[in-house]
């Protein structure tokens, strides 16, 4: 005779299984990922003891200690870039804005080879002209934006992450800036998840930085993060312990698809010294 109950039982169970094993693979799928901005102050002889040469082993043992997975700089000179190259775990992309290959500054992209398929890159100045190196509207230096298309191994999650400097003096640059950073996103991911890192050169009540956050692309992680934000709200230190460090200027914004777990500005110091005029910010986030 057919026992029914027991039937029923071992039914319920394998539904139950079937259930879990959804689930685990719904949580599995939930990829969580440490970020960083990170403008390191260009080399310059003239900064004294907070010359690069000084700073450039601080930075990569910063770099390492805090497990950055993908992080982008600001700032960097080429020799600058090869000296963070020399952590061998991580992979570049990014190219100098003032030819498009070495010369001037680097907003480049740095991944952990191990962890990131890097499937696409590209490079856009901050101009009429974004196809190729040139100033924009009233800008006081050429200004680029490196991106890059990243596949986290054992997820299979996509992504998309941007390292961009603003102007420091053209007003009308950083809101044209602006416009054209949420237009060449929209353009580049679609609605795929993305993040987007740098110098912005502006605080939060700046108009530009208002756009950003009000043009419905992207958000703040600062102000998203289901944790309190770590550190000052400042990511300025002008080399100067005793700076009040209220100058927010540098962000990491997100798309809404995106989760911030947490996030932190890192104002360490090692014997009065920082590594950099800017603090480091760091995010934790789901994808």
């Amino acid at each position: 005779m057919v026992n029914r109950s027991g039937i029923m039982k071992r039914g319920l169970l394998i539904c139950l299984l079937m259930f879990c094993a959804l689930m685990g693979m719904d949580v599995a799928a939930k990829t969580d990922i440490v970020v960083a901005s990170f403008n390191i102050r260009y080399d310059n002889e003239g900064d004294g003891q907070n010359s690069w040469r000084y700073r450039k082993d601080y930075v990569n043992s910063l770099i390492r200690f805090y497990e950055f997975d993908i992080f982008g700089i600001q700032e960097g000179l080429i020799n600058q870039v090869r000296d963070i190259e020399r952590l061998e775990e991580y992979g570049r992309i990014g190219v100098g804005r003032d030819d498009g290959a070495e010369s001037g500054e680097h907003a480049a992209v740095f991944y952990k080879k191990e962890r990131f398929e890097m499937m696409d890159s590209g490079n856009f100045w901050l101009s009429e002209t974004p196809e190729k190196p040139s100033f924009g509207w009233d800008a006081q230096c050429r200004r680029i934006c490196s991106w890059g298309k990243f596949r986290e191994k054992n997820s299979g999650e996509i992504f998309f992450f941007f390292s961009v400097h603003f102007d420091h003096i053209g007003k009308k640059a950083r809101v044209e800036s602006s416009k054209l950073l949420m237009s060449r996103i929209k353009q580049i991911a679609g609605d795929m998840p993305v993040v987007c890192v740098g110098d912005f050169n502006g605080t939060p009540d700046s108009e530009h930085i208002k756009m950003l956050k009000d043009g419905g692309v992207l958000l703040d992680s600062r102000e998203k993060s289901l944790t309190p934000p770590y550190g000052t709200e400042g990511t300025t230190s002008r080399f100067d312990v005793n700076d009040p460090q209220e100058s927010r200027i540098d962000y990491i914004f997100v798309t809404p698809n995106v989760s911030v777990l947490k996030y932190g500005t890192l104002n360490e110091a090692q014997h009065r010294r920082y590594p950099s005029d800017h603090f480091p910010i760091m995010a934790k986030l789901n994808l």
